[in-house]
């Protein structure tokens, strides 16, 4: 009698230690992996992948939300129909946030891609004859930076007063009467074969097959006047620190980011934690 009440005394204890065992390994298989979608333009997302990889060591999932135009990423990241979005530089962002009356922040830098003029019937802005049609994205912050940009490569010259924004009207010098379209930022790219020049945005670019380095005829620099220009990921207000997503920024701020960034954009776009900060 005593043997079979120590048995089940023994019995007993091994039960409540195996089901304390397995109670650690459901807690453990319980932390579900969570899903951050990620809003994007356009079909290059090797550097993100990459990103997207490392992150599934943390339990996290990115979940790319591609659009098309870049007016949607901020308006669907405003509306909480995705959880961030990583394709505009601050100085957009600011005018989405003014013109639009949202709360948007940046919570991580993490490219420069120049700007870049691209032509595919002259190699040199020099080369541009009296009346050259030119193609410029439509938007505010970007229709400013092809003016500036522009300016840069002596084609025009733009009022002062007008900042970082100018516009057509703001020009004050068209020596060879170039002939400005405003195009959506999408189309500028498609546009060439209708233009002498198009002013194109890097990631455009990039998806058009160029290489900025290599193809564009002429390159915005990258110096301390790009800061208004630095790429960012960017969350609601209220998401600013949260955790996960902060897990997402110190992903991409990495070396093994920096690596895939040289090697696939060959040179083009430059890592702006490094130059700029991380924030």
């Amino acid at each position: 009698m005593k043997k079979f009440v120590q048995s089940i005394v023994l019995g007993a204890a091994l039960l409540f230690i195996t089901g304390c065992g397995n109670n650690g390994s459901a807690a453990a298989n319980d932390q579900e992996e969570v899903t951050v979608k990620l809003g994007v333009i356009g079909a290059d997302t090797d550097v993100w992948d990459d990103v997207k990889d490392r992150l599934k060591d943390e339990g996290i999932n990115l979940e790319y939300v591609q659009f098309s135009d870049y007016n949607q990423p901020n308006a669907a990241l405003a509306d909480g129909s995705i959880d961030l979005n990583s394709f505009q530089h601050q100085f957009f962002l600011d005018n989405y946030n003014e013109e639009f009356g949202t709360d948007l922040v940046s919570i991580g830098n993490t490219v420069n891609a120049p700007l870049g003029i691209y032509s595919d019937k002259v190699t040199d802005v020099n080369d541009l004859a009296e009346g050259a049609k030119v193609a410029i994205p439509n938007d505010v912050t970007n229709g400013g930076r092809a003016l500036l940009l522009l300016q840069s490569a002596g084609l025009i010259k733009v009022d002062e007063a007008a900042g970082q924004t100018p516009t057509v009207a703001d020009i004050t010098e068209n020596r060879l009467n170039l002939e400005i379209s405003e195009l959506d930022a999408a189309q500028t790219a498609r546009a060439l074969s209708d233009v002498d020049v198009s002013v194109i945005n890097s990631g455009m670019a990039v998806d058009a097959g160029f290489v900025p380095t290599e193809d564009a005829i002429f390159l915005e620099p990258v110096d301390e006047t790009a800061r208004p220009y630095v790429n960012i990921i960017a969350a609601r207000k209220e998401d600013e620190d949260n955790e996960v997503y902060q897990k997402v920024v110190a992903a991409y701020q990495t070396e093994d980011t920096k690596k895939v960034i040289e090697e696939t954009s060959k040179g083009s776009s430059v890592p702006a934690w490094e130059t700029f900060g991380a924030k």
